[in-house]
């Protein structure tokens, strides 16, 4: 049971503080390993005086042109897909929901398919609309199916309605995959999830994204916080259980269909973070999203790193270390005892 009395309050507080201090001190070494190490390690030194000062050096270039726009992508889909996840798991009460659940995923894919198939686009800029577009549609779909009858959007129809519209997009995906061969040779690059290749263009359109999800989300902070209890709880202590619900819907929506779109599906990220938040956090919404926002593009950029240097020359996408990474640490998140489910 948690303290209520003032001092445990302040206890709790101070916890939370140095939790999220230690969670950025992280993020900042993840940061600063994914601009130095990779197939051309780069010295910490000279890391941080090409960030500071530019230059013309071979390292500079590097670092400036190609590492700091991929780095730059993994913090924004990070975050996003860690953020998605606690919302997620709040408006479903479900401690396994990811930002999939929703269908989100899957209609990313659907909208990146139709971009190869039918337009011809081939750069992952023109995949990241095609890709936003899909996801939006799907989320509708599944709100659409979820809300008919008595109760309408409930945890347990959205979850099936989800699980649904996602099976069906994904048999339409593959129909359309294994009937062109073209679009497959593209689209399986896409679909390992990996923040190889991306620019500072994609970065920049992803940006504006993640600020409006995260609006979204934090907004309803509180809301979630009475859902945790029950419906009809929550309904009691006077919350609006509806709009809570449609609100961080449509923000994890945002979050993970920019997120998808731009890296394609990054496993795990969305699942096994905010477990680890609210384990040292507690239960509190407004700290789990924070949190959440710092530990999802720290482990991102950790796997993505580990991946650029495990086989070297070759490069293991950071979707695939994210699974290898996150299976054993969700594991032995779920066995403590003080983690619950949202």
């Amino acid at each position: 049971m948690t303290d209520t009395t003032a001092p445990g309050r302040a206890r709790l507080l101070r916890r939370r503080i140095l939790w999220l201090a230690a969670a950025l001190a992280l993020l900042a070494g993840a940061v600063l390993l994914s601009l130095a190490v990779g197939s051309r390690t780069v010295p910490f030194g000279d890391t941080v005086d090409a960030l500071l000062h530019g230059g013309d050096t071979t390292n500079a270039v590097v670092i400036r042109e190609l590492r700091l726009p991929r780095t730059v992508v993994g913090l924004a889909v990070g975050a996003a897909l860690g953020l998605a996840g606690t919302v997620m798991q709040g408006i479903t009460r479900n401690p396994i929901a990811d930002p999939g659940i929703l269908g989100v995923s899957q209609g990313a894919a659907a909208g990146v398919v139709v971009a190869i198939s039918a337009f011809g686009i081939s750069t992952l800029t023109g995949y990241v609309w095609f890709g936003f577009a899909g996801a939006v549609l799907a989320t509708g779909l599944v709100y659409g199916l979820a809300g008919r009858g008595r109760g309408g959007a409930t945890p347990i129809k959205l979850a099936l309605a989800g699980s649904a519209i996602s099976a069906f997009i994904a048999s339409l995906n593959t129909l359309v995959l294994t009937t062109d061969a073209a679009t497959m040779d593209q689209f399986r690059f896409w679909h390992v999830g990996s923040l190889s290749g991306r620019t500072a263009d994609v970065a920049w359109q992803l940006l504006p994204f993640l600020a409006v999800g995260t609006v979204l989300v934090f907004s309803v902070a509180r809301g979630l916080d009475a859902l945790a209890l029950g419906d009809d709880t929550a309904k009691g202590l006077g919350a609006k259980t509806g709009p809570v619900r449609v609100v961080g819907a449509l923000g994890a929506t945002v979050l993970t269909g920019s997120a998808v779109a731009a890296a394609g599906p990054v496993a795990f990220v969305g699942l096994a973070v905010p477990h680890a938040a609210r384990a040292v956090a507690g239960a509190g919404h407004r700290w789990v999203l924070a949190l959440s926002a710092v530990l999802g593009p720290a482990l991102l950029l950790l796997a993505d790193t580990l991946g650029r240097v495990l086989f070297p020359p070759s490069e293991v996408p950071a979707g695939v270390m994210t699974a290898l990474v996150g299976v054993p640490v969700l594991v032995a998140l779920v066995r403590r005892r003080r983690v619950v489910a949202a």
